[in-house]
């Protein structure tokens, strides 16, 4: 190999090393980029010019549309989160379900599958069913290993049901990579995949996905009732029909005018993102919850999310550029490319590295770093974009729930008691870990799950 190539996996390695020892990650990329792209200089390997074309990146991050439904989508999750609105559904649902033997953990499913598709933040769903749903499912008998893998599961769905912030990153990035690809192949008028076709691919596998997490629950009440028992009858407060409709039709009407309006085509993902955010501040209004202080918390909160999201995208733009200046694409692309199994030996390879990857870094930092890599030597053999997007998102919504460095555990852990044993979260998720894989497998063998609504559509 050159010596441009040695730096290129020098400069990944580097990079691999500090963000394993906690560093900062924007400037850990920006950082370790430009002491490389020095390095290149001084030795010859490396064209500075390249490095002038990071000014017209960043002005290409700040101008793009599709990436303001990030702090859009951020708001109207954070705004939900403080309107009470998983408390009151969690309440009438398992007023609803109660006397059913497992009728609690179908309820916080139910309502993670719901904040999910309403908020599409993993960890403030996963603290606050904790918070909520963790000390009524022990009081009313649950074993605290199905309790707790039921709140990590419902919690990390907000990975793959769209409005999902990952497939909001994942499209942008995805589409990039999908002109590359086509470029790349001497196709001139490349075509695009948006935001709105990964959530549409998305939609099935989501539902799928929640129906088989049902499904175990309920196989695990109706073969071993102690584990999964009933209220007891001093819990139970059945709803009546008007205060479960104002429990669960705000939130679904929300749903429905935010994905409704992406999927038929009637807004972009970043116009019905401004909806979903004016939605979510009509539902705090409503609910007496839109106090000032709320409003500056949630306006503080987003702001943090979205400031680091941007700083992590502008120095991956920074990287990449360094990292091309090396040649490090094209050794990826012959890397990829030359692996024994052609299409599916890459494929597997890549998921493995990202479901290895979501042990130790954020999915921000994986789409942003590894995902523009990795997939336009993918789409250039074929890959359909819909589909690896969303493998990717489940992926990472798989290393989320996996022990022992899964991040959905340690948000858990958080929320929960004190004396709550780590052991029954790690243990408690293994079954849902197993339900994740299969819906992994389904998907690699019938595509048509991720690619057939968007088609139609």
């Amino acid at each position: 190999m050159t010596g441009a190539a040695w730096l290129s996996i020098g400069l990944f390695v580097a990079l691999a090393l500090g963000l394993t020892l906690g560093l900062p990650v924007a400037f850990t990329l920006a950082g370790v980029s430009l002491i490389f792209a020095g390095i290149g200089v001084a030795t010859g390997t490396f064209d500075p010019s390249y490095l002038a074309a990071f000014p017209n990146r960043v002005f290409g991050v700040m101008g793009n549309e599709t990436l303001l439904a990030v702090p859009l989508f951020v708001f109207m999750g954070v705004m939900l989160e403080r309107s009470q609105i998983a408390e009151r559904l969690l309440t009438s649902l398992a007023g609803l379900f109660g006397s059913l033997r497992g009728g609690l953990a179908i309820s916080v499913m139910l309502v993670g599958a719901v904040l999910a598709a309403s908020t599409g933040i993993v960890g403030a769903t996963v603290v606050t069913m904790g918070l909520i749903a963790l000390p009524t499912m022990l009081r009313a008998g649950y074993d605290p290993k199905i309790a707790a893998g039921t709140i990590c599961s419902a919690g990390t769905l907000g990975q793959i049901i769209p409005p999902s912030v990952i497939l909001v990153l994942l499209g942008d990035v995805l589409s990039n990579a999908y002109q590359k690809a086509q470029l790349s192949l001497g196709v001139y008028s490349p075509k695009t995949v948006s935001v709105g076709d990964l959530f549409a691919g998305a939609m099935l596998p989501g539902m799928l996905l929640v129906g088989g997490y049902l499904v175990y629950l309920i196989a695990v009440a109706w073969l071993q009732p102690a584990r999964a028992p009933a209220l007891p009858a001093s819990m139970r407060n059945k709803p009546g029909a008007m205060t479960l409709a104002k429990a669960l039709f705000p939130p679904l009407l929300l749903v429905v005018a935010v994905l409704g309006s992406i999927i038929g085509g009637v807004a972009t993902p970043t116009e019905a993102a401004a909806i979903g955010a004016m939605g979510a501040l009509l539902l705090a209004a409503a609910s007496g919850q839109l106090s000032f202080k709320n409003l500056r918390e949630t306006a503080e909160r987003t702001a943090l999310i979205t400031s680091m999201v941007y700083m992590i995208l502008i120095a991956a733009a920074l990287f990449s550029l360094v990292f091309r200046g090396f040649g490090g694409d094209d050794l990826v692309h012959e890397l990829l490319t030359g692996l024994p199994g052609g299409v599916l030996g890459a494929l597997i390879i890549v998921n493995l590295v990202v479901f290895l990857l979501g042990f130790l870094i954020d999915f921000i930092e994986i789409i942003f770093i590894v995902v523009p890599l990795v997939a336009p030597p993918l789409l250039a053999l074929g890959v359909d974009p819909i589909w690896l997007g969303v493998i990717l998102a489940l992926n990472l919504q798989t290393s989320f729930l996996t022990p022992p460095f899964g991040f959905a555990l340690f948000y858990l852990r958080g929320a929960a008691p004190k004396d709550f044993p780590t052991s029954a979260i790690y243990r408690g998720v293994l079954p849902f870990i197993v339900i994740q894989l299969s819906m992994l497998l389904a998907l690699a063998f019938f595509p048509g799950l991720a690619t057939w609504l968007p088609a139609q559509l």
